[in-house]
């Protein structure tokens, strides 16, 4: 997919899993809701979650946004990033209304004020991206 390509699939899609190495060394996999901001995947969770501790220990993971339910219509893009962990409880607040606005419909608030200082906001930089598109194929698979 081109760059554009793929900024459109990321703006249409509403679930990234989220791949981090755990403790014992085998991926952690999460499903998330996510914003695009400057092209890049931000989301929010708890700040004790195990995602979020392993990030601490290792700021690598795998990001994969996938669509599709039938093989010639399989699309997604997987990217490696290097993750930085926001904490500052009214930037958290900030990013969680305007998550809540695009897949609720509304900012949530009051919800999200008693929320925000239980989380944080991981920001993930992209460092590698794959991706696949099988509707570009032609039919040859």
């Amino acid at each position: 997919m081109s760059d554009e390509e793929v900024l459109a699939f990321l703006e249409d899609q509403r679930t990234v899993t989220c791949a981090t190495l755990g403790p014992r060394g085998w991926p952690h996999l999460m499903p998330m809701w996510y914003l695009l901001k400057d092209g890049e995947i931000w989301a929010w969770t708890y700040a004790k979650s195990q995602k979020v501790r392993n990030l601490e220990r290792d700021s690598r993971a795998t990001l994969q946004v996938e669509a599709g339910d039938s093989y010639e219509k399989l699309r997604g893009v997987m990217l490696e990033c290097d993750t930085v962990i926001h904490r500052d409880t009214p930037a958290v607040q900030e990013f969680g209304e305007a998550l809540f606005t695009r897949y609720a419909g509304n900012p949530a608030t009051e919800m999200v004020a008693a929320q925000a200082p239980k989380r944080v906001v991981m920001q993930f930089a992209e460092r590698r991206r794959v991706t696949w598109d099988h509707g570009k194929l032609g039919g040859v698979y």
